[in-house]
């Protein structure tokens, strides 16, 4: 009897599981079948229903998350390739079938569903996750944020200040997630000497995750909603140089997180006045080590000045690569801890924008949509607070590579509208930060989850700033952005 007790629990979860991954499958097939005409689509093809079909499962299955969301991804490519693209299963090319009243549309080169993965976004990311391991491996990360930290002295509300913007520093070139991860464990023990009955150390564990979050933000490598906005927006012909996003979003990260860090400050205030951060770990003095610091140093110059040496920030990131494998600082082993993940996740948001494009399925959608009568403020900001909500419950590299591909089309038909606003540049800017700004809820990003496991945090403190912090960041950015346009 016990042991049937016991098992329920799990033959429960695989069958949630099992209908959570069904029911985005079946939606899917139903709107494969469905009669073209039921989309109110005018001129809708064959080619262009499969795209809604893949769109619509893609969809459900980052939303639900039944399975890895780069898995999702790796399913885009594929099930693109062998339905829509000119490399398609025989059987689905109904192209020379004249018994079929409906258009079968122009499918897709497979070459350029293939050539997403190698997108030179991808390679912008590439380099910076070897950097990122190269900095761990040699202890740079702990080397650094000891030095940095070092000026912010003892005072508590000073020393809290020190840790935004250091976690900001790091996340703006590392992933969220292993800056979030370092920077906890440097604080675990701070966290650990402050008075129990002390709100302080709430609001000290929760700007780790908010500064991991926003710091994100600064850079095309900070986090992936800014690589894929740029590969749409590159794509298009307005292609945005490293330095440029820098000085677009560098001074809005500043101020949104001055501003966090007030707001915890007048929650969460410390009893304890002074406190001692002491870090282990010293920067390794080995020749791997002193070319892994050059190389990255080298790096950083290069895409802070690519307007002056003409290399794109794209073909820079592949020099680090190159560099620090053939010298040996990098292994086969350390290749092996490469987000790939990650990788797969922004490749398949950019198969999915093919498929929109290529297909004619995006112009078809926005002329089916009168967007061009609605007021482009209204627009601009909806998609922002929409990237928001969905980006609360669900990856928010997930939720960019649903929304902007979307939005891109949007954009460029109701440019006119768009112009004192900044243009589609800031449509896709936006969304792309508004993405970054869902911090609400543990399940929200990896760096609140991680916060939120070290037990110092309740759940409606998280929502209230988190909330807050996103309000906030949606107005100033959106503000910035139409200013600076």
């Amino acid at each position: 009897m016990s042991a049937n007790l016991s098992a329920s629990p799990e033959i429960s979860q695989k069958t949630k599981k099992l209908i959570t991954l069904l029911v985005p499958v079946i939606l899917a097939l139903v709107t494969w079948i469905m009669p073209a005409d039921s989309f109110g689509i005018p001129g809708l093809t064959i080619i262009e229903q499969r795209v809604i079909a893949i769109f619509l499962l893609a969809a459900a299955l980052w939303i639900t998350e039944p399975i890895p969301v780069w898995t999702t991804s790796v399913m885009i490519i594929v099930l693109m390739l062998l339905t829509t693209s000119d490399s398609m299963l025989s059987f689905l090319d109904y192209s020379k079938d004249p018994s079929t009243s409906i258009t079968f549309g122009t499918a897709i080169s497979y070459k350029s569903i293939m050539a997403t993965w190698a997108n030179p976004i991808i390679m912008l990311f590439m380099g910076g996750f070897i950097l990122a391991i190269t900095a761990s491996k040699y202890k740079m990360d702990a080397g650094l944020a000891k030095v940095l930290l070092k000026p912010f002295g003892t005072k508590s509300h000073i020393v809290m200040l020190g840790f935004i913007f250091v976690t900001a520093i790091f996340s703006m070139f590392m992933s969220n997630t292993a800056t979030a991860a370092m920077m906890l464990t440097i604080l675990s023990p701070v966290l650990a000497t402050l008075p129990a009955d002390g709100k302080g150390r709430i609001g000290l564990a929760l700007s780790i995750p908010i500064a991991a979050n926003v710091g994100g933000i600064g850079t095309p490598i900070g986090t992936p909603p800014n690589a894929i906005a740029m590969g749409y927006l590159a794509d298009n012909g307005l292609e945005i140089s490293f330095v440029q996003w820098m000085f677009l979003m560098v001074p809005f990260v500043i101020i949104l997180l001055l501003f966090s860090w007030y707001l915890l400050l007048k929650m969460f205030p410390f009893t304890q006045k002074e406190i001692v951060v002491e870090i282990e770990g010293e920067f390794e003095k080995s020749t791997k080590a002193y070319i892994a610091y050059i190389t990255f140093g080298v790096t950083i110059l290069l895409w802070v000045t690519g307007e002056l040496t003409g290399l794109n920030a794209n073909v820079v990131a592949l020099i680090p690569v190159a560099v620090l494998t053939v010298t040996g600082v990098i292994t086969k082993e350390d290749l092996r801890k490469v987000d790939w993940d990650v990788l797969w996740l922004v490749a398949g948001g950019f198969a999915l924008g093919v498929g929109l494009d290529k297909t004619g399925l995006a112009k078809h959608m926005v002329d089916a949509i009168p967007f061009s009568t609605w007021p482009p403020l209204l627009v601009m900001i909806g998609s922002g607070v929409l990237c928001v909500v969905m980006s609360t419950f669900m990856s928010n590299s997930g939720t960019a590579a649903l929304l902007i591909p979307i939005l891109t089309a949007v954009g460029f038909g109701m440019q006119e509208q768009l112009a004192d606003l900044g243009g589609v540049t800031s449509l896709l800017i936006g969304l792309a930060v508004s993405a970054s700004l869902a911090m609400a809820l543990p399940i929200s990003t990896p760096p609140n989850a991680l916060a939120y496991a070290k037990g110092f945090i309740e759940q409606k403190d998280m929502a209230t700033v988190g909330i807050i912090v996103g309000i906030v960041g949606i107005a100033l950015g959106y503000t910035m952005l139409i200013l600076i346009a």
